[in-house]
């Protein structure tokens, strides 16, 4: 007797809370139905909160700990390739950038490898050891006191050299993005720097793939001042994507699989 639809994604969830990663392949096994109807049931997990998408399947979202860096690089591949495509399609040789730290912004970082005369300012480790060593890319970064979760750099020494800096364009990344409060991330330092950072650049890019948008996992929040855009992808919720709209905010929705 076939499993009822409900309850097996109840079951697929309770598995991935308890495993920490749901796979396409062992749970299409495990409950003997296609990957296809694996894939549906967690494409309406992403959709109520639940899970978020993987590279290959899908991972629990818990409001509460905070994941690492090494942990979020296989989150939403697809989604992230599809936001790095398009912000790396916005600048233009010559310019001074910055590159927040985080695996979507480091997936931007790694298309840069290929740009010549580019000056990049980063306060990730990641995006540092991408273009170390790019003849192209001249490397700097601010320094300061370095938050192992996220391998990136804050705190008043961060803040006081990004202060005396402006940008052509500045890339950030997101723990969440709400119309209702702004920009989330795990602690009030992070929030305090992508308010610092968003002000030395007319052009704002806020790179976040679509199970982020709407999403309250912690309780630091930053309303960065406008203008600037949301970089997201193509099935991120319809009413927050309004919303943020109707607030001023720029959105940019982006498909995860280009098409050919």
């Amino acid at each position: 007797m076939t499993m009822p639809a409900k309850l097996r994604r109840e079951q697929i969830y309770d598995l991935a809370k308890t495993s920490g990663l749901a796979s396409v392949e062992e749970l299409s096994a495990r409950f003997e139905v296609t990957a296809s109807t694996i894939r549906r049931d967690l494409a309406l997990l992403n959709e109520q909160g639940k899970l978020a998408r993987t590279y290959g399947g899908a991972m629990p979202m818990d409001p509460h700990p905070e994941a690492s860096l090494r942990q979020r690089i296989g989150e939403a591949y697809e989604e992230k390739q599809a936001l790095a495509r398009w912000a790396a399609t916005q600048i233009r040789p010559g310019e001074s950038i910055l590159l927040d730290g985080g695996s979507t912004v480091g997936t931007l970082a790694h298309r840069l490898r290929a740009f010549s005369d580019l000056d990049v300012t980063t306060i990730g480790i990641n995006t540092l050891q991408e273009l170390s060593g790019c003849p192209g890319i001249q490397l700097s970064c601010p320094g300061g006191q370095l938050r192992e979760m996220s391998q990136s750099f804050y705190g008043p020494l961060t803040q006081l050299s990004l202060e005396r800096m402006t940008f052509d364009r500045v890339f950030l990344g997101a723990d969440a993005v709400t119309a209702e409060y702004g920009i989330c991330e795990a602690d009030h330092q992070q929030t305090r720097l992508k308010e610092i950072i968003a002000g030395r650049s007319t052009h704002v890019y806020v790179l976040a793939h679509a199970a982020k948008i709407g999403q309250h996992p912690f309780h630091a929040w930053a309303r960065l001042p406008l203008p600037w855009t949301l970089v997201t992808n193509a099935d991120a919720p319809s009413d927050q994507v309004q919303k943020m709209r109707h607030e001023g905010i720029t959105v940019e929705t982006v498909p995860a699989h280009p098409s050919h």
